[in-house]
């Protein structure tokens, strides 16, 4: 398998739902009483969190890219 950029974006995104998913699971088997209107919002600022570290990353990285470019046009 090739190497592919590392994406922390992506791996927030994972975690939440896995982190979220997990909850649920507990919850129907009645090992945990978790009301809804606690992992609603605990999914959503994740999914939130994800969102704006994807797109800090893609900035940092476009203007990484943008000066590479620049250096080898001069």
């Amino acid at each position: 398998m090739r190497r592919h950029e590392f994406q922390p974006g992506r791996l927030i995104a994972g975690l939440v739902l896995v982190v979220a998913g997990g909850l649920h699971l507990l919850d129907n088997t009645g090992r945990a009483d978790l009301p809804w209107f606690a992992i609603i919002p605990m999914t959503m600022g994740g999914l939130t969190l994800a969102a704006l570290v994807g797109l800090v990353t893609y900035a940092v990285r476009r203007d990484r890219r943008d000066r590479i470019t620049e250096s080898s046009d001069r």
